[in-house]
């Protein structure tokens, strides 16, 4: 079979004389029309820190595909910072750019007629939209993680962007200063690199690489380091063997590696946003996977990673004690994963772990399993009359396991804050986020400033919070998010009062208001849908397209 399959369209057929001359202009020979060209996807650009390197990666990729002789092409997509727009009008862009990224990679791949790509991705919804577009596609690919960032420091603290948040609870709730305050924000994030602790982003980066779409080491290896510049050029090189073995991402993303990638998601307490992303990622690669799947794992596998946001460590201590593939060779170890799933390299993950060092002697990132910080995972997927098609809780166990309490009910996150800044809210509450679903956000912006408004005021504790909604991978304590079906739709979410009693157990995974059927059905006869916040753009044509957060809020259904 032909190394350029696709790009053989527009470089080898003489009827497409325009094509080529139009190749020739940006630099190529004859030569180079006869080997496989290749996508180079960088979603790079200067507003973001998570993001302001990877052009410069992408060049490295470049170097990497023509050392293996392939052409490589780069282009650009978008993105939107996440900690930049929390809290913010603009966090409703945030999701849709998950679909906008692979809509448009899968754009130019399919357009320009290109034989593979490598995506190099930064900020959360670049990871999950750049494998979307590859499934889409299926033609040989790999991912390409930016890397975390450093940690900040003050006073011997170590500080990352979710101090930053925290640091905004603490000063309204009169606990430091402004200078205080102000010097924890100069110095939380010290340079490139996404968000540094268990957030969304590694999250998503580790379970990329266990289910064999990125090089070993790619989720753990810094940002700004001499490892992460050299497993670029090895990325580019890798495509070599991809495509002339035709091994494409569909031939990787299977039930079983799916099963690998949300095991480690549980073993190091990583975000909930993983279930939102994986249900996407698992129809675009047409595996049947669904809400009861994440629910079963998290029934069989311990949370071990003392990492933030719950726990204390940061990315750049994984890599410092072994990096993600000692994490997964610990794993094999137990017989936690499945080895013979097909990687990027050509390899099984067991053979690409054969080599690779154990987890560091005296390490305290990763807890034993005699010893865990919780026996069974911490997402947990409830049901009840608030939930009917599901709810994905973050439970580590350090807040307890179950919660029960009067609500108090906001429309939107902003009226939240402002509840919260003044006081409202008190011990014992369930605070309820509501109209911040994927179609009535639109959406579904995640609640980092609330959840962090409620650590820093010293309630996290004693106040629960449920939305429909999502939450930052930074976010901790007694949270439900993704609560379907949501107000929009007409959920239960939005029939609540003032006062109802909200029951929240994360062992029997129910979530219920605590009113009779006839109280609810009469709220629910009294019902009115309101109106779309918007009505024209981006935003407009995703709450009319989204599905559910239970369908992983997917566009193209």
């Amino acid at each position: 079979m032909a190394h350029n399959r696709y790009s053989k369209t527009v470089t080898q057929d003489s009827s497409q004389p325009a094509a080529q001359a139009m190749l020739h202009a940006i630099g190529l020979s004859d030569d180079d029309f006869q080997k496989p060209f290749v996508g180079i996807a960088s979603t790079g650009y200067e507003g973001n820190p998570c993001n302001m390197h990877l052009n410069d990666l992408a060049v490295e990729i470049k170097k990497g595909t023509e050392e293996a002789n392939l052409v490589g092409l780069i282009f650009n997509t978008i993105g939107v910072s996440d900690a930049i727009s929390m809290g913010t009008p603009g966090m409703r862009f945030s999701l849709p750019s998950r679909d906008i990224i692979a809509d448009s990679m899968e754009t130019v791949m399919g357009g320009m007629s290109y034989d593979g790509m490598v995506a190099v991705v930064g900020c959360d919804k670049n990871m999950p939209g750049s494998v979307m577009a590859m499934l889409r596609l299926n033609r040989p690919s790999i991912m390409v993680y930016g890397g975390t960032i450093a940690s900040g420091c003050v006073a011997n603290k170590k500080l990352d962007i979710v101090s930053a948040f925290e640091a905004w609870g603490e000063k309204v709730s009169g606990l430091i200063n402004e200078a205080e305050y102000k010097e924890v924000i100069q110095n939380a994030c010290p340079g490139a690199g996404a968000c540094g602790g268990m957030y969304t982003a590694n999250t998503m980066a580790s379970a990329i690489e266990v289910m064999g779409l990125a090089l070993p080491f790619n989720s753990s290896n810094p940002a700004v380091s001499s490892e992460k510049m050299v497993e670029c050029v090895a990325a580019g090189k890798a495509m070599k063997l991809l495509i002339e073995k035709d091994i494409k991402p569909k031939d990787i993303v299977t039930k079983k590696s799916l099963e690998n990638a949300i095991r480690l998601v549980t073993v190091l307490g990583g975000s909930t946003n993983a279930v939102l992303h994986f249900l996407a990622i698992a129809r675009a690669a047409e595996v049947d996977f669904t809400l009861a799947d994440f629910q079963r794992i998290s029934d069989t596998t311990p949370f071990l990673a003392d990492l933030k946001p719950s726990g204390k460590f940061l990315m750049e201590d994984v890599h410092r004690v072994g990096g993600i593939p000692a994490v997964i060779k610990f794993m094999l170890e137990h017989n936690m994963l499945h080895g013979d799933c097909l990687t990027v390299t050509g390899k099984t993950l067991a053979e690409n772990m054969a080599d690779v060092p154990s987890l560091a002697d005296g390490q305290k990132v990763i807890r034993p399993l005699n010893n865990p910080i919780k026996e069974t995972g911490h997402i947990r997927i409830l049901f009840g009359n608030l939930a009917s098609e599901g709810a994905v809780a973050k439970i580590t166990g350090k807040e307890g396991l179950s919660f029960e309490g009067p609500a108090r009910v906001y429309d939107g996150e902003f009226a939240a804050n402002a509840g919260i800044k003044s006081g409202e809210v008190q011990k014992g509450e369930v605070v309820v986020i509501r109209y911040e679903g994927p179609r009535g956000g639109p959406g579904m912006p995640e609640m980092l400033k609330p959840t962090a408004a409620i650590m820093g005021a010293g309630l996290g504790k004693d106040v629960a919070l449920i939305t429909d909604g999502r939450f930052s991978g930074g976010t901790h304590g007694f949270v439900v998010g993704h609560i379907t079906p949501e107000a929009q739709l007409g959920g239960t979410i939005g029939l609540i009062e003032n006062g109802d009693i909200i029951s929240i157990d994360a062992e029997t995974n129910e979530l219920y208001v605590k009113i009779t059927d006839a109280e609810l059905e009469a709220r629910r006869a009294a019902w009115e849908v309101p109106n779309l916040k918007v009505n024209k753009g981006v935003l407009y044509k995703y709450a009319r397209s989204v599905a559910t957060a239970s369908k992983g809020c997917v566009t193209d259904e």
